[in-house]
């Protein structure tokens, strides 16, 4: 009996340890994978961050561009705004005004562009961030090399934005009414790069808004200022378009930035049409009145006091248009006293000129002229630039896959008589320096025009893919009269101008820009 009791709770044991091994051997329960779910509230290509209740949506394009007689965005040879393919490259930039056998054809550039969109739902709204950023190569860049940008970084929340975003003053269409490379049509306010901001806006139903906003002015939104007080060594500085350009600021003539811009819109957005009105105001501050010898002058020289210019415009957007579906119109008006990037924006530099160009002789017109937001001299005050332009454009759907724009604009620059006087002083005193006079019937005048007209045919044979190309004649239209004797080069590097008479003529400039775009 004892043998029979020790041999059942023997094989019990047995039995025990090796269900317990096999327990041990069954896989345990997987926690549940979290897969990425589609978020709806905020449209297409926006899912959940797993784990979170925050929505986000990866967007961008691939880009390939080439530039017929022009810089990047179809950049004009006449705008000194920076060098078309590389951003610190005079003698690069200066070819493209020539009309001499140094000037570049054509120039190109590949571009990726990359975006993130992120939406969380809270009890005060919804909160957004939003990133861009730009990776390109151009024409005078290094091969393995180009430029990073960052067009757009801000936050929203309860109605505020914070960081770099579109302004306040440009309209949604911007410079891109009918045309595909911005700020080239000018005219009017365009900033497609973003302008660092705190703004607010209210929505007060059925598609009617308002914001108001400061906005950081130090490059953007600011011209230099001219002082007329300060030597300006050789023509090349006038004829490059520096003195509108950084040279003068250099210089010492436009003082530290003290306020930012302010700036709000009224807008109305509609199916069959958008309405925005908008207005800035900006503030012009100067640096000290220059030493006697033309040097750059101290505190006790003095200063000009501070200015306020201000700008306004209005613009309209008509759709659903009778010529066809998907047709619209744009048209915008500005009006600046003392801001005048608000017309001449984005990428446009403020200085600009043009050579009459071919070979055998034919070198004997030029045009050229700056642009400030204001000109003062020694115990003056700041005497403010005038400033209005317009632009239109009419873009046409003829099928789903092809649609033609035309497009246009003019822009005004007056500058008053205190300070033509000073401007044009100082440009005699340049030229007689560098041995330079007048000819019969010279007469100086700084004021300008610029007007635009081009057309831009775009097909797209599958969703996300364009091919584009477009083309514009620009002219600017200057108020010098007569023409100058220069007895050396007219001290610019690069240009193979030879010694002799100079006519100021208006100068007409051809432009064009092919793109193949992908956006996903």
């Amino acid at each position: 009996m004892s043998k029979m009791k020790t041999l059942i709770l023997g094989s019990a044991a047995g039995i025990a340890a090796i269900t317990g091994a096999q327990a041990a051997d069954l896989p345990v329960k997987a926690k549940a994978v979290e897969y990425v779910k589609i978020c709806s509230l905020y449209g297409a290509g926006f899912y959940y961050i797993p784990g979170t209740d925050t929505c986000i949506k990866f967007g961008g394009y691939i880009q390939a561009d080439a530039n017929f007689l022009a810089g990047n965005y179809n950049k004009p040879g006449w705008d000194h705004g920076g060098a078309p393919g590389q951003s610190n490259a005079t003698a690069y930039s200066n070819a493209l005004d020539t009309g001499s056998r140094d000037m570049d054809y054509f120039t190109t550039r590949s571009r990726a562009q990359l975006n993130i969109d992120t939406r969380t739902a809270t009890e005060y709204g919804v909160v957004r961030t939003y990133w861009s950023s730009n990776f390109e190569n151009s024409t005078g860049s290094t091969p393995s090399s180009g430029n990073i940008t960052l067009d757009f970084a801000f936050v929203q929340f309860a109605g505020f934005t914070f960081g770099k975003a579109i302004s306040g003053f440009q309209t949604p269409w911007g410079a891109y009414g009918g045309n595909q490379n911005t700020s080239y049509t000018i005219g009017g306010y365009d900033n497609a790069t973003g302008i660092t901001q705190a703004a607010y806006t209210w929505q007060f139903g059925n598609g009617v808004s308002a914001q108001i906003g400061v906005e950081d002015n130090r490059v953007i939104n600011r011209a230099p200022l001219f002082n007329s007080g300060l030597a300006i060594t050789g023509l090349g500085t006038f004829f490059q378009g520096a003195q509108g350009g950084s040279a003068l600021t250099s210089l010492g003539a436009t003082g530290g930035n003290v306020a930012p811009d302010i700036v709000g819109n009224i807008r109305v957005d509609q199916a069959a049409f958008t309405f925005q009105f908008s207005a800035a105001a900006h503030n012009l501050h100067a640096s000290y009145y220059a030493n006697p010898n033309g040097t750059t002058g101290i505190e006790t020289n003095g200063h000009p006091g501070d200015e306020w210019g201000f700008a306004v415009s209005g613009g309209l957007q008509l759709k659903n248009l009778i010529t066809g579906p998907g047709d619209k119109l744009s048209i915008d008006a500005t009006y600046t006293d003392g801001a005048p990037k608000y017309v001449i924006s984005g990428v446009t530099g403020n200085g600009f000129d043009h050579f009459s160009g071919g070979d055998n002789g034919f070198y004997n017109s030029l045009a050229f002229a700056g642009l400030f937001d204001g000109v003062f001299g020694t115990g003056t005050s700041i005497e403010k630039t005038k400033v209005w332009g317009f632009r239109g454009a009419f873009v046409h759907n003829w099928t789903p896959n092809w649609e033609t724009s035309v497009f246009g604009s003019y822009t005004n620059v007056d500058y008053n008589g205190a300070s033509s006087l000073l401007i044009c002083n100082r440009l005699g005193i340049t030229a007689a320096a560098a041995g330079a006079t007048p000819t019969a019937g010279f007469s100086c005048n700084p004021d300008f025009n610029i007007w635009q007209v081009g057309s831009r045919t775009a097909w797209t044979p599958v969703r996300n893919l364009t091919f584009s190309g477009e083309v514009m004649y620009t002219v600017l239209d200057q108020s010098n009269t007569g023409g100058i004797n220069l007895t050396s080069t007219p001290g610019i590097p690069n240009t193979f101008k030879p010694p002799g008479a100079y006519e100021f003529k208006d100068q007409g400039i051809w432009s064009g820009n092919v793109r193949v775009r992908r956006t996903f």
